[in-house]
C-alpha cells in the first residue's frame, strides 16, 4: 500500500438533467487532473435522487456510462458515483467504479430507502464490492448503506492476512434534515472496522424541495475527522496514510475479539 490521494467532489446535482450534469460535474472532475488517484461524486449524480425511474433510467451502454468512461481516461484515475441503470425490466441504483484504462466494476445498492418509496421501484443488490487501488483494498457503497453496519462488517481473513477492506467509501443523496445521523454513522463506521472513511454528498435542492447540507467527509480509523465540508460546492483532496492505518489496527486489535456470523441475503 501506498498513500491514497482521495477528491471529494460535492456537486449541487441538476434535477433530472443528465446531460447538464455531465457538463458540470465533468468539470470539477477535470479540475483534478493529475492530482488524484480516486475521485468520488455522489449518488445518483446525473438526476438527483429519483423516483422518476422510467424516465430517468439509462442502460450501461448510454451515454452516461461512455461519458464516465472517457472522462476516467482523461483525468487518469478512478472515478465513481452511482447512477440509475436500466436492465431489462428492473432498475437499479448503481455506483460505477470507473478505471483511467477503461474497465469498470458495479456495485448495486442493496438497502433500498422505503421512506422514499425506493424499494417499489427499485431492486436491491445481493452482493458486497471490494475492489483494488494502489494496494488499497477498498469498499464502495451508496447512502443508505450506511445505515446497516452487519453488511458493512470488515471482517479478518486469517489466511489471506488481510482485512476485507481499508477504505469504505459511500456516495450519497442524503438531506439535511437528517445531517446527524450522516455524521454520526460515518464516525461509527470507521471506529468500528477499523477503517478509512470517505463520505461524499451533495448540497442544494432536489426536485422534490428536500434540502442537502453537504458534510460530506473524510474519516480516519479512530473517528476523526481528517476533512469536513460544509454546504456548498467544494473539491477537496485527501491523502489517506496506509503506515498509520497499520500501526493503528497493531496497536488496538479490537477485530481479534469480533463474533462470527454468516450473512444470510
Amino acid at each position: 500500500m501506498q498513500a491514497l490521494r482521495v477528491s471529494l467532489v460535492q456537486g449541487a446535482t441538476r434535477w433530472h438533467d443528465a446531460a447538464a450534469n455531465r457538463a458540470y460535474y465533468g468539470a470539477l472532475v477535470r479540475s483534478l487532473k493529475g492530482q488524484s488517484d480516486l475521485i468520488v461524486l455522489p449518488e445518483t449524480f446525473t438526476s438527483g435522487f429519483t423516483n422518476a425511474t422510467l424516465h430517468q433510467a439509462e442502460s450501461m451502454q448510454g451515454e452516461s456510462v461512455a461519458w464516465l468512461q472517457a472522462l476516467a481516461q482523461e483525468v487518469g484515475c478512478v472515478v465513481t458515483g452511482s447512477m440509475v441503470i436500466r436492465e431489462g425490466e428492473r432498475c437499479v441504483n448503481r455506483l460505477i467504479w470507473m478505471r483511467a484504462d477503461g474497465t469498470f466494476e458495479a456495485y448495486d445498492k442493496r438497502h433500498l430507502f422505503r421512506m422514499a418509496g425506493e424499494h417499489e421501484r427499485y431492486a436491491g443488490g445481493e452482493s458486497r464490492l471490494v475492489v483494488e487501488l494502489n494496494g488499497w483494498r477498498i469498499c464502495p457503497q451508496v447512502c443508505y448503506d450506511l445505515r446497516f453496519p452487519v453488511w458493512l462488517r470488515n471482517r479478518y481473513d486469517e489466511q489471506a492476512q488481510r482485512f476485507d477492506y481499508d477504505l469504505l467509501i459511500v456516495v450519497a443523496n442524503w438531506p439535511s434534515a437528517r445531517r446527524e445521523p450522516w455524521r454520526t454513522l460515518l464516525r461509527a463506521r470507521a471506529i468500528e472496522n477499523l477503517a478509512y472513511v470517505v463520505g461524499v454528498n451533495r448540497v442544494g435542492i432536489d426536485g422534490n424541495d428536500l434540502h442537502y447540507a453537504g458534510d460530506s467527509a473524510a474519516i480516519d480509523y479512530v473517528g476523526t475527522p481528517l476533512i469536513e465540508l460544509g454546504a456548498q460546492e467544494q473539491i477537496v483532496t485527501v491523502v489517506l496514510d496506509p503506515a498509520a492505518l497499520a500501526t493503528h489496527r497493531t496497536r488496538f486489535p479490537a477485530w481479534r475479539d469480533s463474533d462470527d456470523f454468516i450473512l444470510r441475503l
